[in-house]
């Protein structure tokens, strides 16, 4: 995610983790239940994944593969309805278990029966019971069915619905999916997302993915979108109003952007020539990255005001900034990158997914003209004074309170070009290109990222990382901190 100025407002767990998740929890991590476990009496699954900046997020004891999700949405009165089928693994024998869902439910299915249900923990949780308790690895199709208006609802501390009579869309980090469809609401448990949604006739519905289908009723139609590889809840989205549309393909990839008809008509041209260029920097940053890791992408510009981008998976939302922006557009694209292919293990360490895009960015205006990587991390650190409260922040763990702090994207891409002057050009890209292909697909933590490094640099960074990202102050300008 980026604002300008910066906001104010799976596969492969590591190994520690996932012991601690599946002893406590009992997180999706896949696998037979020992005999003890096997033996044991069902629990209910805990309320959350053990996250502790948001506790509630994510639930214990699941672990969804796809999510089909069919809604329709009334633009005039901003009610949305419809019903979610979530197809999820039981990792631990349950008696009950938890969605993370906000708005009102009317039924609730296991495997086609009728489950008891509840909401619990301010409104957040959906505590589902089924007739039979769930047996660990086993597998079942949850159906959810619901109706109400998203705005009414808020969930720590924020009210993500961002709708006008005209337009909807569904964008905020790091909660969103609970306003519109029940989830395992956590970076942890990715999975397909299938989206229907039914509008008015005339209208457009955009999300991640490939449109799949788009059936023509009487009065309104149902626009089928999917993406082929599995995402953080989050990262899901959809956006339903007037929309201008444009698509092709880029070097085999396929990419869809579209821009709201509710600008202006010069705020209409320039953000799609904006959104078009995101073929362009999709190509210029592959030439670092490697392979561009998802089957098409895209982007799509709202006519509303959010106050920041997204990097919503395979298609990035933004507000209106003007055809110039293309500082913008690398950014969310790295975070295709940096944040959806590999996500977080916890939100704490949210540096790997703003630190890497802002350092892209930087890396950009290197390759195209601009200062070099090295100039722009010396020009922050000389014009940041040693009081300032930037140096304040621990990047590495900020707290939920400065999880998006403008320290987080400034001093987390300072890190990584601090770490390209200490080991070298050539060995920081070996990093990381190695830390790209050895977390595809997964979820990546700073100790992880760390570990990369060192033994790909053949270096002891211990100090180094100390410095950047545990100490609530300046490094010292130094050779070991990359600064010399």
């Amino acid at each position: 995610m980026t604002t300008r100025p910066h906001r104010t407002v799976r596969p492969a767990l590591s190994a520690a983790l996932a012991t601690v998740l599946a002893a406590g929890l009992g997180v999706g991590i896949g696998g037979a239940a020992s005999t003890a476990h096997a033996t044991a009496a069902p629990v209910d699954g805990a309320s959350g994944i053990g996250d502790p900046y948001w506790p509630l997020d994510g639930n214990g004891g699941i672990d969804v593969a796809t999510y089909k999700i069919s809604n329709r949405y009334d633009l005039e009165t901003k009610r949305l309805s419809g019903r979610t089928a979530i197809d999820l693994t039981a990792t631990q024998d349950l008696a009950s278990f938890s969605l993370d869902f906000l708005l009102k439910v009317s039924k609730v299915t296991v495997d086609g029966e009728k489950a008891r249900f509840a909401k619990t923990d301010g409104g957040h949780e959906l505590r589902i019971t089924p007739d039979r308790p769930l047996a660990a690895g086993s597998r079942h199709t949850v159906v959810v069915s619901y109706a109400d208006r998203p705005a009414r609802h808020s969930y720590a501390g924020e009210r993500n619905w961002l709708a006008s009579k005209h337009e909807v869309i569904t964008m905020n980090e790091p909660h969103m999916a609970p306003w519109w469809f029940p989830a395992n609401d956590h970076p942890l448990d990715k999975a397909v997302v299938d989206v229907k949604v039914r509008v008015p006739n005339g209208r457009e519905v955009v999300s991640n993915g490939k449109l799949r289908d788009r059936e023509v009723g009487r009065t309104s139609t149902q626009w089928h979108w999917r993406a082929d590889e599995p995402m953080v809840p989050y990262l899901a989205f959809f956006a339903a109003g007037d929309f201008a549309i444009e698509k092709g393909t880029h070097r085999g990839l396929p990419w869809l952007v579209a821009v709201s008809e509710r600008l202006d008509e010069r705020d209409q041209a320039a953000s799609m020539r904006l959104m078009k260029k995101t073929p362009t920097v999709v190509a210029g940053l592959e030439k670092d990255l490697g392979d561009y890791p998802f089957s098409v992408v895209g982007g799509i510009t709202t006519g509303l005001n959010p106050g920041f981008a997204l990097e919503n998976q395979t298609r990035p939302t933004y507000p209106a900034v003007g055809a110039s922006a293309t500082s913008l557009v690398v950014h969310e694209l790295a975070h295709q990158w940096f944040g959806d292919d590999i996500a977080v293990e916890r939100w704490s360490d949210i540096w790997l997914n703003e630190g890497f895009a802002t350092f892209m960015e930087w890396r950009w205006t290197e390759t195209h003209g601009g200062r070099s990587g090295a100039a722009i991390l010396r020009s922050y650190y000389d014009n940041v004074d040693a009081t300032s409260a930037f140096w304040q922040v621990v990047v590495g763990d900020p707290g939920a309170a400065k999880v998006f702090d403008g320290a987080v994207y400034g001093r987390g891409a300072m890190t990584l070009q601090a770490l390209r002057n200490r080991v070298g050009d050539d060995a920081f890209w070996q990093v990381v290109r190695t830390w790209i292909r050895e977390q595809r697909g997964g979820n990546g933590s700073t100790a992880e990222f760390e570990e990369v490094a060192a033994r790909v640099s053949g270096q002891d960074l211990g100090a180094f990382f100390d410095a950047w990202l545990r100490t609530p102050a300046k490094p010292a300008a130094t050779a070991d901190n990359g600064i010399g």
